[in-house]
């Protein structure tokens, strides 16, 4: 009985904190997608609250390591719940990561559009990969709420084509800022902001892998399980 009474709080603890992960999920779902709104219109009172936002991602960091930590001291786990709480504890970091891709995009915005006149279509540029990255980290954190590895694996395919969608926005800049130099100033910015969205599919993309080491065991961190699929963009150039 004393067992499974501490097998019991074990998981409640657990699901205590995965709940908190999730919360921390959302909330940088929202600056994401405010942050993506303050470069379309140039709202530079949203742009703050992205930033303020910011604060409280790292303050809900800080708290769930403590607890992660905590959870480890005292209940000592072992095989795939010590794998959980590990994997945990690395989606975490990456969703304090994404914040602070997100805050670095509204400051962009509100920078870009404080100092008037973009000669680029800015947000045009963007939105493909924006709306990718913001599906991808959607469907992570699902995923990781499901523990659905099947899904994971998907999804670490799909890297591939925001990548390919960077290098693309990339070259295009490039061309604009050669034939016009009035560009160049607005193109960095942009070119900036896709970077920072690039980002946050790798940090989607590592939520992912965090999902199948829990539920296969297996650290696929820095392999190519679809190398067809990674292929496919650099033939379509």
């Amino acid at each position: 009985m004393i067992g499974e009474h501490s097998s019991k709080q074990y998981d409640n603890e657990l699901e205590s904190i995965r709940s908190k992960v999730l919360l921390m999920g959302g909330i940088v779902e929202t600056q994401f997608l405010d942050a993506m709104t303050c470069f379309r219109i140039g709202n530079p009172e949203r742009a703050d609250r992205v930033m303020r936002e910011d604060d409280a991602v790292n303050q809900l960091e800080v708290s769930l390591d403590d607890a992660c930590s905590h959870l480890i001291v005292r209940r000592q786990p072992a095989a795939n719940d010590l794998r959980t709480i590990m994997a945990t504890i690395k989606v975490i970091t990456d969703l304090e990561r994404i914040g602070d891709e997100a805050t670095k995009i509204a400051r962009i915005a509100k920078a870009l559009h404080g100092r008037g006149a973009v000669t680029v279509n800015h947000y045009e540029m963007v939105r493909g990969i924006a709306t990718n990255a913001s599906d991808m980290l959607h469907d992570a954190l699902d995923a990781f709420a499901r523990n659905d590895g099947k899904r994971a694996l998907q999804l670490i395919a799909q890297d591939a084509l925001i990548d390919h969608e960077f290098r693309s926005i990339m070259r295009n800049l490039i061309t604009f800022m050669m034939e016009d130099p009035r560009t160049i100033s607005a193109a960095l910015d942009t070119l900036w902001v896709a970077k920072a969205i690039e980002r946050i599919g790798d940090h989607a993309k590592n939520i992912a892998e965090y999902v199948i080491y829990v539920v296969d065991g297996k650290d696929i961190r820095h392999s190519r399980p679809a190398l067809s699929v990674d292929a496919a963009p650099e033939q379509a150039e």
